[in-house]
């Protein structure tokens, strides 16, 4: 599996929150649930990713 990378060189971790968000929302039968919940996990990765560094 290939993930693409951000500027810095690292995981971007919206992306896969987004996909793994798409694929339970898909199963549960609940896209829009599924997205949102996606995207705030991916975006809270994200953030504390870059609050490590």
């Amino acid at each position: 599996m290939s993930t693409k990378e951000n500027k810095n060189g690292g995981v971007s971790y919206l992306a896969i929150g987004l996909a793994l968000g798409v694929a339970l929302g898909a199963a549960f039968d609940n896209l829009a649930i599924g997205i949102a919940i996606g995207v705030a996990v991916g975006a809270g990765l994200d953030g504390r990713k870059e609050k490590k560094k």
